[in-house]
């Protein structure tokens, strides 16, 4: 098999699995791992693939960025309930980073009454909600992203470098069983940067963002130490691949509630 026949089988093959992983591809094929990404790499070129991290998905599979005007109507009931389950999270003198997005918004709803904490966030209408609260705010300024209320760029990247916080609270836009993924490099790089200054990191998302992918990588599921999410991941087909700490809103999930409580 030449390289045009190899490069027209890979996309016949992600047109009916959507996505494919660098190393099914060289086992099918028999080649190294360099030479599939020399394909992927030339296939992306043509606007026929979008590369992810460790492999490829087709042009049509991925989810990008929703306005925040859209995304905070959707789901709204499941995000308060998987917020307030969180807020249980949160101990008494906590430094914690709340990722921008509307679930993290009503999670620091849930916190704006709490003394003795500190906040630090890079979303403009989280910092807003808190502005007559008794949480010391650190905003990660920087660039704002129109239509969302996120910052981002080298100053927002510097001050989230330099920080060491107990926790961290991680948006997703898309979340499969091969991690977390954001629709931009610079946003992913943002949350890579809010999960090495945390101790922990839990990641809130509704039942929606489950089996959905975006462009760049954010992390792969094993580095969290758990995910909080509602009662619609129950009826995933794959609820148990995607982390053995998942908690459910209604309460039920991988933890019994004396280990939840254990683990703040």
């Amino acid at each position: 098999m030449n390289v045009d026949e190899r490069r027209a089988k890979i996309i016949e093959m992600l047109n009916q699995k959507k996505r494919l992983d660098i190393e099914n591809l060289t086992d099918f094929f028999d080649v190294s791992t360099m030479t599939i990404r020399r394909d992927l790499t030339q296939l992306e070129k043509d606007g026929e693939i979008i590369r992810t991290h460790g492999g490829a998905v087709t042009t049509d599979s991925e989810k990008e960025e929703t306005p925040y005007i859209q995304k905070e109507s959707a789901n709204k009931e499941e995000k308060k309930i998987i917020a307030s389950k969180a807020a249980g999270l949160v101990h008494p003198h906590a430094t914690i980073i709340l990722d921008s997005g509307t679930t993290t918004l009503e999670l620091a709803k849930c916190l704006k009454e709490k003394e003795n904490l500190r906040i630090i966030t890079n979303d403009i209408l989280i910092a807003a909600e808190l502005l007559y609260s008794p949480v010391d705010v650190i905003v990660a300024g920087g660039e704002l992203q129109r239509d969302v209320g996120a910052m981002f760029g080298t100053y927002t990247q510097d001050l989230i470098a330099s920080l060491h916080v107990d926790q961290f609270f991680l948006g997703a836009h898309s979340v499969d069983t091969a991690g977390v993924t954001a629709p931009t490099l610079e946003k992913a790089r943002i949350k890579q940067l809010m999960m090495e200054s945390a101790s922990k990191t839990w990641l809130l998302a509704d039942s929606s963002k489950f089996g959905q992918k975006s462009f760049a990588h954010v992390s792969p599921l094993n580095k969290l130490d758990g995910i909080i999410s509602d009662d619609g991941l129950r009826n995933t087909e794959s609820i148990d691949l995607y982390h053995e700490n998942v908690m459910l809103a209604d309460g039920k999930g991988g933890w019994e509630d004396e280990d939840w409580n254990d683990s703040r």
